[in-house]
């Protein structure tokens, strides 16, 4: 079955940087739609990146800037680099794969910006 693996997650400074990589097995990648959302406590999931399989990258206008996403075929891979970290970027971040055979989720990773 579709597994969507996230990790990268920790305690960070604010300022401070993080990359997150989600690995994916048991699909085909290569057709699949990539995003990172994140979830912080008391709020609703939101979108962070999307990136199609033609490597194309869409980021809503609240995320621009500080975050960059990218994918890896060969590896099956997804990754999240965020920078200039904030307070408010706490949340859990959640690796999605959507295509037309449908869609799954990972268990997300923790990310905690704090000094």
């Amino acid at each position: 079955q579709v597994q969507l693996v996230e990790s990268g997650g920790g305690l960070v400074q604010p300022g401070g940087s993080l990359r997150l990589s989600c690995v994916a097995s048991g699909m085909s990648f290569g057709i699949s739609i990539m995003r990172w959302y994140r979830q912080a406590p008391g709020k609703e999931r939101e979108l962070v990146a999307s990136i199609a399989t033609d490597g194309g990258t869409y980021y809503p206008d609240s995320m621009k800037g500080r975050f960059s996403i990218s994918r890896d075929n060969a590896k099956k891979t997804v990754d999240l680099q965020m920078s200039s970290l904030k307070p408010e970027d706490t949340a859990v971040y959640y690796c999605n794969s959507n295509s037309f055979r449908g869609a799954s989720w990972g268990q997300g990773t923790q990310v905690t910006v704090s000094s």
